[in-house]
C-alpha cells in the first residue's frame, strides 16, 4: 500500500553541502561535465538550503558525499562538515575521501577517523572511453595492489566504501566485493546507465547481475539524472525495478544526488518520482528502502 503523508520518512542517502570558496571545480570558469551546464549550482549550499529542500517532503535524516574539495583537504572538508552537523543537526554520517593509491592514505583514514560522524569512503573510480564521463586515470585503479593494500584498511574502521563505475567496470568491482567480503559497498546511481541504447542497457543488466551477485554490495537509488539531465519519473522506475529484481529490496537505499540534481529538477519532484514508482509496494518494502537500510547500513542515530 502508498505511504500515507503522516507517515512517510525518509533518509537522503546520498547528498552535498558546499561554500563555493573551497571547490575549485565549481567556482572555477564552467567546463563541460559529466552533468552538463552547471551555472545554476555555482553558489553555497548550506546545510541550512538542504534542510529547507528535504525537510517539507519527510526527509528526516541524511548521509553526506564528498564533493571533490581540491587535493589534500580531505581532512579539512570533513572537519567542516562535522562542524556543520554540530551547529546544525544535519547531515546525520559523512562519506569522506581518500586515495588509496596515496603513500597518505593510512595517515589520512587516521586523522578522518577523528570526526564521530564518518562511515566511510568515496573515491570515485568511473572511466570511460568518451573523456566527458572519464574520473579515474585509468579502468582498473581498484586492482592495483598498493591501491588494494590501502583500501583494507577500511575494514580496521567498520566503514563502507561507495562504489562508482561505469558498466564495463563491473566484472572488476565485482571482484573486489568478493575479495572485500567484509567492507559494504554502496553502488552509486544505480551503475550509471548512460548507454540507453539496447546495447548499451544490456551491458549495463550484465553487469549489475554480477554486481548484485556479491552479498556486500548495495545499490543507492540516485543521481538518475545524471545523464539524461532531466527527473523522468518512467526513467527512475524503470531502473530502480530493474534493480530492485536483482538486489532485493534489502540492499537498495534511496538518495537525491542533491543539488547536483538541482541543476534540472526541484527536489519535491525527485522523491515524489521516486515515491510514485515504489508506491505499490507494500508499506514495509518502501519503509526499508527510504529509511530502514540506510539507518543501518550508515549506523545513524535518529
Amino acid at each position: 500500500m502508498p505511504n500515507s503523508i503522516d507517515k512517510f520518512r525518509a533518509i537522503d542517502a546520498h547528498h552535498h553541502i558546499w561554500r563555493l570558496a573551497d571547490l575549485a571545480w565549481l567556482n572555477g570558469p564552467t567546463q563541460p561535465r559529466i552533468f552538463g551546464d552547471y551555472e545554476a549550482i555555482k553558489q553555497d549550499y548550506a546545510a541550512e538550503d538542504f534542510i529547507a529542500d528535504v525537510t517539507p517532503e519527510g526527509v528526516v535524516g541524511s548521509v553526506y558525499i564528498q564533493v571533490n574539495w581540491p587535493a589534500g583537504q580531505e581532512v579539512a572538508e570533513a572537519k567542516w562538515v562535522q562542524e556543520t552537523a554540530q551547529a546544525s543537526g544535519w547531515p546525520h554520517a559523512i562519506i569522506g575521501y581518500v586515495d588509496f593509491s596515496s603513500d597518505a592514505c593510512a595517515a589520512t583514514l587516521k586523522e578522518l577517523s577523528q570526526f564521530s560522524l564518518m562511515r566511510g569512503i568515496r573515491q570515485q573510480l568511473h572511466w570511460h572511453e568518451n573523456p566527458l564521463y572519464k574520473f579515474a586515470p585509468a579502468p582498473d585503479v581498484m586492482n592495483d595492489s598498493k591501491w588494494r593494500q590501502n583500501f583494507a584498511l577500511l575494514e580496521d574502521y567498520n566503514w563502507s566504501f561507495e562504489l562508482q563505475v561505469f558498466a564495463s567496470q563491473m566484472p572488476d568491482a565485482a571482484q573486489l566485493a568478493r575479495d572485500f567480503p567484509a567492507t559494504p559497498m554502496v553502488l552509486q546511481h544505480c551503475g550509471m546507465p548512460e548507454d540507453t541504447s539496447s546495447e548499451g542497457m544490456r551491458l549495463w543488466l550484465e553487469g549489475m547481475k554480477r554486481l548484485a551477485a556479491e552479498p556486500n554490495i548495495h545499490c543507492k537509488f540516485s543521481g538518475l539524472g545524471t545523464f539524461i539531465h532531466e527527473n523522468s519519473v518512467s526513467f527512475v522506475g524503470d531502473i530502480t525495478g530493474q534493480c530492485m529484481e536483482l538486489f532485493g529490496h534489502e540492499r537498495c537505499i534511496y538518495g537525491s544526488n542533491f543539488p547536483i540534481e538541482k541543476i534540472w529538477t526541484t527536489y519535491t519532484d525527485i522523491i515524489q518520482g521516486f515515491k510514485e514508482n515504489l508506491a505499490a509496494l507494500p508499506q514495509e518494502v518502501q519503509e526499508s528502502i527510504f529509511y530502514n537500510n540506510a539507518k543501518k547500513l550508515y549506523k545513524l542515530s535518529l
